[in-house]
């Protein structure tokens, strides 16, 4: 009898530990080298919340001589840090299966900057003599800007992501990401006014989390546990001790460090980025389909995109995030 319940014992074990090397793999493709805006995912792979929903997770960083976009519809990542909705309506016009379950930015880090004082407020940048935009900003938010805000082409011209021009002329205006250029122009000495196109209605969410919808059709709760997982890493990361997540953000990119991280985050908090808007309500990743619509509306009539060019019903499935999920966890680590 010993010796039966002892060969039990050891097939119990094996099938446990079995279990256990059975996570499901998951890679995650990012939009950029590893920073502070990736750190709630880096935070749920160090901290266990991952392996406590039974994913083994690769975090994959994008980066200058990297592009994962195609790497998603190629199967060779599971799951996508995307940009904006403009990227995934682009997708459905052009039949890449691919599918928006989560947003984790309820607003658009992108901005302009001015030098601290130059200009009253946002429509006083309207009369700047010059405004430096990337090509892919002038075929996206420039339109806006010109349709919506009185922005003019006799304004526009090219931002090579280098501030030289900018440091040296106390006039100019120049695209930022919110919480990037205006750390690096204050490192370089330069006092700056921050104007982030979400506030002045850039309905955009950003930082989408994509995935094929074949693996929305075959595996939902595969793709469920991944973005519970991530919520929570991101509600942890945000209100409790980020100190391992920094470190596996800096051991992938070892440009950054904690001073640099900690200016990231602060100016995420400064802008109100990601646990703002619905997301307080239904939970960080709040996605409905309702601000989708909206905002292609915005695209439309601002002429960056054709109207009838996109099947809405194809960008998002919004059926994976709203349940409030991590709200818990908020209330628990900020006592409210």
């Amino acid at each position: 009898m010993l010796g039966l319940k002892t060969a039990l014992g050891a097939i119990c074990g094996v099938v446990l530990a079995g279990a256990a090397w059975a996570n499901d793999k998951v890679v995650l493709g990012t939009n950029w080298l590893a920073q502070g805006g990736h750190g709630g995912f880096y935070q749920a792979l160090v901290d266990g919340t991952y392996e406590k929903y039974g994913l083994e997770v690769e975090i994959r960083p994008g980066g200058p001589q990297v592009n994962n976009r195609p790497m998603l519809s190629a199967g060779r990542l599971d799951f996508l840090m995307a940009g904006n909705l403009l990227l995934s309506f682009d997708n459905v016009r052009n039949g890449i299966p691919t599918t928006v379950v989560a947003a984790f930015f309820q607003k658009d880090p992108q901005a302009l900057m001015a030098h601290s004082g130059a200009y009253a407020d946002f429509a006083a940048l309207a009369e700047a003599s010059t405004v430096l935009i990337s090509k892919d900003g002038q075929f996206s938010f420039w339109q806006w800007l010109v349709d919506a805000h009185g922005f003019r082409d006799e304004q526009l011209r090219p931002y090579g992501f280098n501030l030289a021009q900018f440091l040296n002329d106390e006039a100019l205006v120049q695209q930022a990401y919110g919480t990037a250029e205006p750390i690096y122009a204050a490192n370089q000495g330069a006092d700056v006014d921050t104007f982030l196109l979400a506030d002045q209605g850039w309905s955009t969410y950003a930082t989408t989390i994509e995935t094929r919808q074949k693996l929305i059709d075959e595996n939902p709760d595969l793709v469920q546990r991944f973005l519970n997982a991530s919520i929570e890493g991101w509600y942890n990361f945000l209100y409790g001790d980020r100190s391992a997540a920094y470190g596996a953000i800096i051991a992938a990119n070892p440009e950054m460090t904690v001073e640099k991280l900690d200016k990231e985050m602060a100016q995420f908090d400064k802008l109100g980025i990601i646990d703002v808007g619905d997301a307080t309500t239904l939970g960080i990743g709040a996605l409905t389909d309702e601000r989708i619509r909206a905002f292609h509306e915005l695209a439309v009539s601002s002429g960056i995109i054709e109207d009838g060019a996109v099947d809405l019903s194809k960008v998002a499935d919004t059926r994976f995030v709203n349940k409030g999920h991590g709200l818990d966890i908020r209330a628990t680590l900020t006592g409210n």
